[in-house]
């Protein structure tokens, strides 16, 4: 079994991997201003094998509304450009030889809405997430307390330290479910 001092490093390990996780689901969303991590996620068809995107081109922000993407192989481009156009983001690209740009459309104010309330569940799903850890957490330290290997008070501080932990995490998902939301929401 472990100890106190594990289960707490394993816990906010884990909590900060979900932090993470909820920063690269931001990255994805579109918000008024072009990112590359729009693109992240799109697949191309690279010889027979589905590849991502980022791995066959060069992906690149050449103002605030156009990405570009410089394939390393010729060949690819009217493959990366039918896997843009069919990907969920509805985007059409333009070819200019083997530079393609991606123009991204200006957000609609409903569009911007519609993102807020995704932004807001990415951030409550990654707070159940957190509690669903705290809970594990405190499980795993009264098992230790029923195999009598810790005291009472031992399980009582190891709760309020893994409360405290929580509550940072989730403070922290707060602050950036707060900046996503005015990033997309600016104009």
């Amino acid at each position: 079994m472990s100890t106190i001092a594990e289960i707490h490093q394993q816990t906010e390990h884990k909590m900060t991997r979900t932090i993470e996780t909820l920063r690269e689901n931001f990255t994805k969303l579109r918000t008024g201003r072009a990112s590359t991590g729009i693109l992240e996620h799109v697949m191309v068809d690279y010889y027979g094998s589905p590849t991502p995107l980022s791995q066959v081109a060069n992906l690149g922000v050449a103002d605030a509304r156009t990405l570009t993407v410089q394939p390393w192989d010729r060949k690819m481009v009217p493959l990366i450009e039918k896997a843009i156009l069919t990907s969920d983001l509805g985007l059409n690209p333009a070819t200019n030889g083997d530079l393609i740009r991606v123009p991204l459309p200006a957000l609609t104010e409903e569009r911007r809405r519609e993102i807020t309330k995704v932004v807001r569940a990415e951030g409550e799903d990654a707070k159940v997430a957190i509690r669903n850890l705290r809970r594990d957490a405190n499980d795993q330290v009264k098992k230790l307390e029923k195999a009598k290997e810790v005291s009472e008070d031992d399980v009582s501080r190891s709760e309020k330290d893994i409360q405290k932990t929580t509550d940072k995490f989730i403070g922290e998902i707060d602050k950036l479910v707060a900046a996503k939301e005015k990033e997309v929401m600016t104009v």
